[in-house]
């Protein structure tokens, strides 16, 4: 039985051979991963369709989130972007840090949307005088220094250090430097829903003792009115959380920051309503023209590379920067 299975099978190897080839050939042509990526111009997210806010305000226009697409560094991908306008190849390692792959990237990268949209939300809230109440924090372990030594691993829950509860990364930096150079800290994590101890060596860096270990802090959080951000499988990172700040933000108070406008931007938010710099703002920008945004609001500290860009390309669009929160409402109710 067994010798007529494998006469079979020798016999359509044999007989197909040259589509067995093409097709592994082919496989390989489209699936195998090079150690680059490959940046595009993106597109815009209508935020207008993605908040969903209890009894929000009827507004005329639109505030749009900008983003860039990157793509993997398959053969298809490296090859058109020697031919194709405005596809940046850039080498893993200049995009990623610590040498980790694009993948654990990514997922950092869900991380910081996750934060993103918590600070937006938190800030417009509290910007409109509306009721939010933060019912738990959560530290997401997002950096781990070369110098460290530690067994704690990217995207863990950093929960404990020597026994005591850690809320902030004061916290943490109490600790530390309540030791000596070279003592060990024990650490509680949760990895994979499951608390796990660790360890750190308190080392000396740039004149402090560290451990190098960074987290991010999310939230949960009750609202009223009751607002719900819809987000894709897709979408990532922090920079579109000026953007995400104004859409909620203009659902929740009775002035139109859009007065029938395209508006377009990008930029991190905090807490405390300062916007941060991003990468990308080219791709970003390029995406905002074609489609064909009114106005382009951008950090403070992009905005010498997106006039350039601006001149450049002659888009046609009015290029704004914001340091705060409050100067884009600001410029956007009183232009």
């Amino acid at each position: 039985m067994f010798n007529k299975i494998y006469d079979k099978v020798k016999l359509f190897i044999l007989e197909n051979i040259r589509f067995l080839i093409c097709l592994t050939i082919l496989i390989f042509v489209f699936t195998f991963e090079f150690p680059y990526v490959v940046y595009t111009p993106g597109g815009l997210v209508n935020l207008n369709e993605r908040i969903d806010v209890e009894n929000s305000y009827d507004k005329k226009g639109s505030l749009n989130m900008s983003y860039v697409s990157m793509r993997k560094g398959t053969i298809p991908s490296i090859l058109l972007s020697y031919v194709i306008p405005n596809w940046d190849l850039k080498k893993n390692k200049d995009v990623t840090i610590n040498d980790e792959s694009i993948d654990e990237l990514l997922k950092l990268e869900k991380i910081y949307m996750t934060s993103s949209v918590n600070n937006a939300t938190i800030l417009a809230y509290n910007k409109a005088g509306k009721e939010v109440k933060i019912t738990k924090s959560i530290n997401n372990v997002t950096f781990i220094a070369d110098f460290a030594k530690t067994d704690v691993k990217l995207q863990d829950e950093f929960l404990k250090a020597d026994g005591k509860q850690i809320e902030t990364i004061d916290d943490l930096k109490s600790i530390i430097n309540s030791k000596n150079t070279g003592d060990k800290i024990n650490i509680v994590v949760k990895r994979n829903n499951k608390e796990k101890d660790c360890y750190a060596i308190i080392m000396e860096s740039e004149g402090e003792k560290k451990i190098g270990i960074g987290f991010l802090t999310t939230y949960e959080y009750d609202t009223n009115p009751e607002i719900k951000v819809k987000t894709k499988a897709s979408e990532s990172g922090s920079s579109g959380g000026l953007m995400l700040t104004l859409a909620i933000y203009n659902d929740i108070v009775k002035d139109d920051l859009t007065k029938g406008r395209k508006i377009v931007g990008t930029g991190t938010i905090s807490l405390d309503g300062t916007v941060g710099a991003i990468d990308g703002v080219k791709y970003k920008m390029l995406g905002a023209a074609k489609k064909k945004a009114d106005i382009f609001l951008c950090p403070e500290e992009n905005y010498e590379e997106a006039l350039k860009v601006k001149n450049e390309f002659n888009l046609k669009l009015i290029l704004k920067s914001v340091k705060t929160f409050d100067e884009a409402v600001d410029y956007l109710l009183n232009s």
